[in-house]
């Protein structure tokens, strides 16, 4: 699943691609927002710390996954 979370006085989004749930990246979002720190692991593994007072929006989506070549 893709998360797009802009942050305050930052000129590009963070983009990360999870195996989480909507569920569960929205409660972390909300407790973010409440206790100071996002948490989000990523496909690969790595860990993305974000301060909870700096997220601007969060957009939770499917992403486009196995599109390849040109439509006319």
């Amino acid at each position: 699943m893709e998360v797009k979370i802009g942050i305050l006085y930052a000129s590009r989004e963070l983009v990360i691609e999870t195996a989480e749930g909507l569920e569960t990246v929205e409660q972390k979002v909300a407790d973010a927002v409440e206790a100071g720190v996002l948490t989000l692991t990523d496909t690969k593994g790595r860990r993305v710390v974000v301060p909870g007072e700096r997220i601007a929006y969060v957009e939770i989506g499917g992403g486009v996954s196995g599109q390849v070549g040109f439509r006319s």
